[in-house]
């Protein structure tokens, strides 16, 4: 067979994720090449994501050359996604979940971070609004750009700390020790799960995939997507959710914030069985709190 051709954005990330998809189908035997691209959301760095009002800005250009035959799967951080697939792409497989957590990497004192008045990095509406509900008097400022781009802003800036996926900067090797976990930070729907996308009417290359596929990180994963896409989230709302198996239940958190973060809706629960419709019922359930 001719080799899997491996579509990919082009920051340190991005390849990162597509070598580890192509170092597993090598490993079952198959011939690859890796195809990268730049997308719009890598390019337009002057405003935050939910400022630019659409979603799927980092996977579009990859769904068209999926869809063009150009290549023959893509792989994504599946919280760039869209709740809502393209027609005729489907997911092929969820590689097993990474660290699904937020870090705050901060400068000097990490005191001052806890200090009444402090300036904090992020595009993400999500973690703002968490961020601002925690600590309400702090001034938040936009940072977008890829990960070293981020990292290289905030060392030159005078900002007390920016907000990272931990997975992102773990997988390059970039998470510095003036680090603090925010495990009390919602990340956002499927962080740190990666998927590869592939053409539903290619079978053969779906079965190719099947090997790759962690159910486990599918359903938790998928529970959470449901939950996005029943609030209607997507990057323009405060959205954070994250669902793990513990004791063969399903535990699911959501959460629902306001822009500035002074009202927030959380619910907590375990789940003993989960089907499609259970991200809407929770989604119902959390719209219904202080109502």
């Amino acid at each position: 067979m001719e080799s899997i051709r491996i579509g990919t954005r082009d920051s340190e990330l991005a390849m990162w994720q597509a070598r580890t998809v192509q170092q597993q189908l090598e490993a079952l035997g198959y011939r690859t090449e890796i195809i990268a691209t730049k997308s719009h959301g890598d390019i337009e760095l002057s405003k935050p994501l939910y400022e630019m009002g659409v979603t799927g800005i980092f996977t579009r250009t990859l769904d068209i050359a999926l869809l063009n035959g150009e290549i023959d799967i893509a792989v994504h951080s599946m919280k760039d996604v869209p709740t809502l697939l393209p027609n005729g792409i489907a997911i092929g497989a969820v590689l097993k979940r990474g660290n699904p957590h937020d870090v705050l990497v901060y400068k000097g004192d990490p005191l001052l971070v806890e200090s009444e008045i402090a300036t904090i990095a992020t595009s993400s509406l999500r973690r703002k609004a968490q961020w601002l509900h925690r600590y309400p008097k702090h001034q938040i400022e936009n940072l977008r750009g890829n990960v070293n781009t981020r990292l290289q802003k905030l060392a030159d800036s005078q900002w007390n700390g920016a907000i990272f996926a931990a997975a992102g900067l773990e997988r390059i090797g970039k998470l510095p020790q003036n680090h603090i976990v925010l495990d009390w930070m919602l990340p956002a729907p499927a962080q740190g799960a990666i998927v590869v996308t592939v053409r539903e009417d290619k079978p053969e290359m779906q079965n190719y995939l099947v090997p790759l596929h962690d159910d486990y990180t599918y359903v938790a994963t998928q529970l959470e997507r449901d939950f996005l896409r029943a609030l209607e989230g997507g990057c323009t709302a405060p959205i954070g959710a994250f669902a793990e198996f513990k004791d063969n239940k399903l535990h699911f958190k959501g959460g629902l914030w306001s822009e500035d973060g002074k009202d927030a809706k959380v619910i907590d629960e375990y789940l003993t069985e989960v089907d499609e419709t259970t991200g809407e019922r929770l989604a119902e359930q959390i719209k219904k709190l202080g109502n």
